[in-house]
């Protein structure tokens, strides 16, 4: 592995070097297609520095809004978009053959898994397709989506190669995996470093000089299954070791009498070997739940068994069942039966501050409530007034004293800044803290419940 450096680009040739020029001097073209939480940054980015940007996705509704100079991704600034999208540098379409004067294009799309946990890449074969209607000699194309290793030269070159073109001779591919953290305000796609594998060399130094436009570190591999993989370690990584404490909150739930919270704070105060985790009711997103299950696809069909990855994605699974148990549970100690009582879940997206509901472990929560006779299940999110689960359309619900007395069980599983936790935790009956956000409360302690300090269980008496 090597950091890209501009002396790079002087090894380039013939076809190469014409490219490589045209990004030089901010004439090149740029496709992206999908414009979700990956494609729509990079499309801003690359038309804030002056590139003519082409944006293509299925939806409809997106290059409507996209049209209008309409942002639909928070995380970006409305005034950007709208601005770039006045100045005619972002337009957007739902037809690859917008794509044919495009000189780079980015490959953006989801990869989501099947009912078998499964890979499914289908979105990549599709864009792979779509794009070869419109391949010329000399583009580059960058697939950013993440996925398992094999997926850009053994499934995304032959779609792109319908096209009558030879990878390598006549135009270059390579893999960048994303690096998007949704919400986090120090890093994105400008100064978040990122990796690049290409097919061959020309391939990799193009890829790494079009991503060194808009983003100030990048390192090239030597190839894109190298970079496949790395992405899917540093999600299976979290995973991994979210899957520790998370197992570590449940064992200390199980002795009693030990604060896992305060177990990880005191362990977080050596300044080597450790990095903190935290416990939660799962984990959710695209990628930490998915990624392990794409890597455990590949490995069998080389007749290996990634026992460990699996085991900590099962972990991780069960959480939400757990905190949804510890519900049902404190719900049992009041006079009232399961199918007439009313539960709240605090949070519908899968991390605080954001609005993506993308797997999130409400929507387990909520199964595993329905599935135990309680229906009568409500949920409050700042971020997102609707919620679809199991085939039903949930409404945000209003916080007042009222509401919030009414319930017999409030679980807090996003923490979004906007909850007031003592106002909640004041009007309610009890509250399961999943986040460790109300240690420090006034007063109403003794209706929290906290997820890796349940003290109230029963101690395990050892007989000697």
């Amino acid at each position: 592995m090597k950091l890209f450096e501009q002396d790079h680009i002087q090894s380039l040739a013939g076809k190469s070097e014409q490219l490589a020029g045209k990004i030089s001097q901010g004439d090149a073209i740029i496709g992206v297609v999908g414009l979700g939480y990956v494609g729509m940054p990079i499309a801003l980015e690359f038309a804030k520095k002056g590139f003519q940007v082409i944006g293509i996705d299925v939806s409809t509704a997106k290059v409507d809004a996209l049209t209008k100079g309409e942002n639909f991704i928070e995380d970006l600034d409305d005034q950007e978009v709208a601005g770039v999208v006045a100045a005619g540098k972002l337009t957007a379409s739902t037809d690859y053959a917008s794509l044919e004067p495009a000189d780079v294009i980015f490959v953006a799309v989801p990869t989501p898994f099947n009912a078998h946990k499964d890979p499914d890449i289908s979105y990549i074969l599709a864009a792979g397709e779509g794009i070869s209607t419109s391949m010329s000699s000399g583009k580059l194309v960058i697939l950013k989506s993440t996925t398992f290793p094999g997926t850009t030269e053994d499934h995304l070159i032959p779609m792109l190669e319908k096209s009558g073109l030879k990878a390598g001779t006549d135009f270059y591919v390579a893999f960048s995996p994303e690096r998007v953290d949704p919400g986090n305000k120090v890093w994105h796609t400008a100064n978040t470093p990122i990796v690049v594998g290409g097919i061959n060399e020309e391939s990799g130094i193009l890829a790494a000089w079009t991503n060194n436009q808009i983003i100030e570190k990048v390192y090239m591999v030597d190839n894109p299954k190298v970079a496949e993989m790395e992405k899917l370690l540093e999600n299976i990584f979290r995973s991994v070791n979210i899957a520790l404490v998370n197992e570590m909150a449940l064992l200390c739930e199980r002795m009693g009498g030990i604060n896992c919270w305060e177990v990880i704070e005191a362990a977080s105060t050596k300044p080597f070997g450790y990095m903190k985790f935290t416990p939660g009711p799962g984990v959710g997103g695209h990628c930490i739940p998915i990624d392990p299950y794409y890597l455990s696809w590949l490995a069998r069909k080389y007749d290996f068994e990634t026992r460990f990855i699996t085991l900590a994605a099962n972990v991780n699974e069960g959480m939400p069942y757990h905190v949804a148990n510890l519900a049902i549970r404190e719900i049992s100690k009041q006079p009232i039966s399961l199918p007439d009582s009313k539960v709240l879940i605090l949070g519908a997206s899968f991390k605080k501050n954001v609005k993506d509901l993308r797997h999130s472990p409400s929507e387990a929560i909520i199964h595993r409530l329905i599935e135990s006779g309680i229906t009568n299940i409500s949920y409050s999110d700042p971020w997102a007034p609707e919620y679809v689960v199991a085939g039903k359309t949930y409404y945000s619900v209003e916080l007042t004293p009222e509401s919030l007395a009414e319930y017999n069980c409030v679980i807090l599983v996003t923490d979004h800044d906007d909850f007031d936790l003592q106002y909640i935790v004041d009007h309610s009956k009890c509250l399961i803290d999943t986040r460790n956000k109300t240690g420090n409360l006034e007063r109403g302690q003794e209706k929290v419940i906290l997820l890796g300090n349940i003290d109230s269980r029963p101690k395990l008496v050892m007989e000697h």
